[in-house]
This record gives structure tokens, sequence and C-alpha cells, in this order.
């Protein structure tokens, strides 16, 4: 982890910074759909993301974002959120950042009352942060695979799975 690494909530003036950031993130994965950049920007516009942090080094300025969105299980709003996208400055990579802000949104999402949190991506990288596969629990379609679950408080649901709006 990097010692002068500083996570804290988005202001107005980091939209901008965070666009660029995540479309440089998404540029070169393999799984990328080339606009997660534009996907942060409509949760925000729509006022679907609930939590948005970013990352900052003082001498290199913002270098991680990771927003949260509302999600329905079953179409019922359970309190529950989607953690997506997940952006950290490519030549910053495993240096701590992603985990940095991961850790940092369940434990506000924790405080606010969340009930649980989920995710696509890598599981072997989700499951260090105590997300896991819910039988039951997920989004339709191949990405289902990849979805892991965080339980923050009772009861585990079970259920389809839908996005905000934002995510088309």
């Amino acid at each position: 982890m990097i010692a002068d690494l500083s996570v804290r909530r988005e202001t107005a003036g980091d939209s901008p910074a965070i666009h660029q950031l995540t479309k440089r993130a998404f540029a070169t994965q393999p799984h990328a759909g080339g606009d997660e950049q534009d996907l942060v920007d409509r949760l925000r516009t729509r006022g679907e993301l609930t939590l948005s942090l970013v990352a900052v080094l003082p001498a290199s300025g913002l270098v991680g974002h990771v927003g949260f969105s509302p999600v329905t299980v079953d179409d019922a709003d359970l309190g529950w959120f989607q953690l997506a996208p997940l952006s950290v400055e490519p030549d910053l990579h495993r240096r701590g950042i992603g985990a940095a802000l991961v850790a940092a949104g369940i434990a506000a999402l924790g405080q606010i009352g969340a009930r649980g949190i989920g995710v696509v991506g890598d599981p072997a990288y989700y499951e260090r942060f105590g997300f896991t596969a819910i039988e039951g629990l997920g989004p339709d379609g191949p990405e289902a695979r990849f979805f892991r679950a965080l339980t923050l408080g009772p009861p585990t649901p079970k259920g389809r799975v839908r996005y905000a709006s934002a995510f088309g």
C-alpha cells in the first residue's frame, strides 16, 4: 500500500478527472465495453451514484475511483448496492489503491445501513474482501458466473439482481 494515499468522497470538481481516469483504466482491459467512463457519468446524472470514492496521492492527484449504485433483488429495494466500476491508474496497479477503495466503500456503506453489496469481476480479487458466490442470488446472463456478493446485514436475499437504470 502506498503510504501517502488518501481516500475520500468525490467532490463536484472531481468528475472530469474521474471520467478520464476511468477511460484510461479500462482502455486495455479485455472485458471492458469501452463506455465505463460514460456509465459513471450516467450514474451521477441520474442520481444513482449513491457512493463515489476517490483515491488521491499528493504528488499525482486522483489515482483511483470506485462507485456504488443501488440494485433491486426480484424488483424489491432491499438495501443492496452494486460496486462498479473500480478504476485505478494503470501504472499504479498492484499497489493497494483498489483494495483501499473497496475497503473504504464497504465500511461507508455499512455505516449508512446497507444490507449488502454485489460485484461482477475477478472472483479471486473480490473474494479477498469477503465477497462470495451466493446460491440463488445474482444477475441474469453470462456475467452471472462472475457475480459475487457480500452480506452486510441479514437476511441474505435470493433472487435476480437488477442494476441501476444507468447500466442500460
